[in-house]
C-alpha cells in the first residue's frame, strides 16, 4: 500500500472484489453507471471492472459528481494512513484541514501556517488528492453535518452553522448533492432505537483491524493526570481544549470500533474533537503494513504475532504533552502525574463534569508563563528547562502542532536547555506523530533489549533498529510490552 494507490487500477479492482476493509480510506471506488462512490469493503455486489474508476479522496469523488453510497457510508471510513506517516506539505495540510483550519481561517490561514503560498498548496493537493483545500474542507463539513443530523435532535439551522456552512441554503444543497438525500430524509433514516442525550454526541470511530487496545488505553490510563484524565467504567475520559470552547471525550474500545461520547460547549468544535481523538488513538494507522515490516526481524516477530495491531498512544494537545514530557524527565510515572496534577489544580481552567471526576483543562502555556519556577518541586536545572519551554511556547517562538515539520521541530527542541534525545524523541513520537521516532536510551527499551538479546548500547541498538524503519515508534510499543508496567495493560 502506498501513495497513489488509486492509479493502480488492477490492484484496486482486486481489493474491491475481495471487499478488503484494509484498503478503506486508501482509495474510493466511483461507479460510472450509478454515479455512486463506495469504500473498497462495500457489502453490495461489486460492479463490473469497466464501470469502476478510482479516486484518492471522498472530496475528489464528490467534486466529480458522485454521491456517497448509503450502504457503506464511504465518508465515514478511516482516514488515509499517509497523513500519519508523512511530514511533507500535503500531509501537513491534510492534518490541518482535519483540524478545522480552513473552516476557521480560510485557505490563506492554511497557507500561512504552512509557510507556502495558497497557489502552491492548492496545486499540490489537487495533484495528489484530486481536490483542493476548499473541496476537502467541504467534504468534512458534509460528514460533520451528517453526524449532527443523525446523533442530535438539533434544528437543521443550528446544525448548518455548527457544521461550518455559511448559509442554510448551502447546507441543504451540499447534503443533497453528497448523500442524495435531504437533511430531513437523512434524519428519518436514523434507527428508531437511537437515544439522544441533550448536549452529548455518541458516535463510532472506525479503524483498520487489528487493533490491540492494551498498550493504547493502558498507557493513557496509567499516565492520566488527575482532573484532566481518568479511566471510568471501561472508558478513557479526558477534557479537551478546543478552538471555540472546551469538551469532554469518553472513549471505549470495542471489537470493531471505538465508542466515542463527546460533550462540547460549542458544536462547531465537533470535527476538531473527532480529529484529535482519532489522532490520540492512532486510528488511521495501517497495522498490517507496520506489523509485516516488524515481523521481518526474528526477535520482534513473536512479539507481533502474540498481540498484533499495537498503536502509538499520542495526544490531543502537543504543547500539553511537551510540558508533561519535561515533568516526567528522570522520575517515575507516579511522580510525573503528581507534578502535573499540582499544575492543573493551580493553573488549569475549571470545567464541569456531571458524569465523572474531570475538573480542569490542562493549563495553557500562556497561563503557565506567569508561574514562579521556584514553586516547582524539582531540581534547578529542570526548572530552567520547564521555564524556557513554557516561555517559547507562550510567545510563539516554538510552535507544536499537527502541521509541525518534524525535522525542524526536533532541531528547535534540541536547542532548548535540558532537552536531550529521549525528551525530543518522546515528543516526536507521541506529540508530533513521527512513526519512526525511536528511544534507544529509554530504560524500558534497554531492559527489553537485554531480555531479548538485542544490542544493549544506544548506538548498537539504533543500528539494529534500522531494519524496523519507518515504523520504529511501533517497535517501541512492542518492546515496552515485554515489561509488566501498567502502561501495557488495559485497565479493569
Amino acid at each position: 500500500m502506498q501513495n497513489g494507490m488509486h492509479t493502480d487500477t488492477e490492484r484496486c479492482v482486486r481489493a474491491v472484489q475481495s471487499k478488503d476493509a484494509r484498503f478503506d480510506g486508501w482509495f474510493f471506488t466511483a461507479v460510472l453507471t450509478t454515479r455512486i462512490y463506495c469504500r473498497p469493503s462495500c457489502p453490495v455486489v461489486p460492479p463490473k471492472p469497466e464501470n469502476m474508476t478510482f479516486y484518492p479522496s471522498a472530496a475528489a469523488c464528490q467534486q466529480a459528481g458522485f454521491r456517497a453510497c448509503k450502504r457503506c457510508r464511504p465518508d465515514t471510513s478511516p482516514g488515509s494512513p499517509e497523513w500519519n506517516q508523512r511530514a511533507d506539505l500535503v500531509a501537513r495540510a491534510m492534518r490541518l484541514i482535519a483540524d478545522g483550519t480552513v473552516d476557521r481561517e480560510g485557505v490563506p490561514g492554511l497557507a500561512s501556517r504552512l509557510g507556502y503560498s495558497t497557489r502552491q498548496i492548492e496545486r499540490q493537493l489537487l495533484a495528489e488528492l484530486g481536490a483542493g483545500p476548499l473541496a476537502l474542507a467541504r467534504a468534512q463539513r458534509a460528514q460533520t453535518a451528517r453526524l449532527l443530523i443523525e446523533t442530535t435532535a438539533l434544528p437543521m439551522a443550528e446544525i448548518a452553522f455548527a457544521a461550518g456552512f455559511s448559509s442554510i441554503r448551502t447546507f441543504n444543497d451540499t447534503v443533497r448533492e453528497v448523500f442524495a438525500l435531504t437533511p430531513s430524509e437523512l434524519r428519518n433514516r436514523r434507527p428508531r432505537t437511537t437515544v439522544l442525550t441533550p448536549g452529548t454526541l455518541t458516535l463510532r470511530l472506525p479503524f483498520r483491524a487489528p487493533l490491540n487496545p492494551d498498550n493504547l488505553f493502558g498507557h493513557l490510563a496509567a499516565t492520566a493526570v488527575p482532573g484532566v484524565e481518568e479511566w471510568r467504567a471501561g472508558a478513557y475520559r479526558r477534557t479537551l481544549r478546543l478552538p471555540y470552547g472546551h469538551g469532554i471525550a469518553s472513549l471505549t474500545p470495542c471489537s470493531d470500533h471505538i465508542a466515542c461520547r463527546l460533550t462540547l460547549s460549542d458544536l462547531r468544535d465537533l470535527p476538531v474533537a473527532i480529529s484529535r481523538c482519532r489522532r490520540m488513538l492512532d486510528l488511521d494507522a495501517d497495522p498490517v503494513a507496520v506489523d509485516d515490516q516488524l515481523r521481518t526481524d526474528p526477535v520482534l516477530a513473536p512479539l507481533v504475532d502474540k498481540a498484533p495491531g499495537r498503536r502509538v498512544p499520542r495526544t490531543v494537545d502537543e504543547a500539553e504533552f511537551a510540558v508533561r514530557a519535561v515533568l516526567g524527565q528522570q522520575v517515575s510515572t507516579a511522580a510525573a502525574r503528581t507534578h502535573a496534577a499540582r499544575l492543573v489544580t493551580a493553573h488549569g481552567e475549571p470545567v464541569d463534569d456531571p458524569e465523572g471526576g474531570l475538573t480542569h483543562l490542562f493549563p495553557s502555556p500562556e497561563s503557565l508563563a506567569a508561574l514562579a519556577p521556584e514553586s516547582l518541586a524539582m531540581p534547578q536545572t529542570r526548572r530552567t528547562t520547564f521555564a524556557t519551554l513554557i516561555a517559547q511556547l507562550a510567545d510563539g517562538t516554538l510552535h507544536l502542532g499537527v502541521e509541525s515539520d518534524w525535522t525542524e521541530t526536533r532541531a528547535q527542541l534540541l536547542a532548548l536547555p535540558g532537552f536531550g534525545p529521549w525528551t525530543v524523541d518522546v515528543i516526536a513520537m507521541r506529540a508530533l506523530g513521527d512513526p519512526d521516532a525511536f528511544l534507544p536510551t529509554d530504560l524500558g527499551i534497554r531492559r527489553a533489549a537485554q531480555e531479548l538479546g538485542l544490542p544493549s548500547t544506544p548506538a548498537a541498538l539504533t543500528a539494529r533498529a534500522a531494519a524496523w524503519r519507518p515504523w520504529r515508534a511501533y517497535a517501541v510499543q512492542y518492546l515496552w510490552a515485554t515489561d509488566t508496567h501498567p502502561i501495557n495493560f488495559l485497565p479493569v
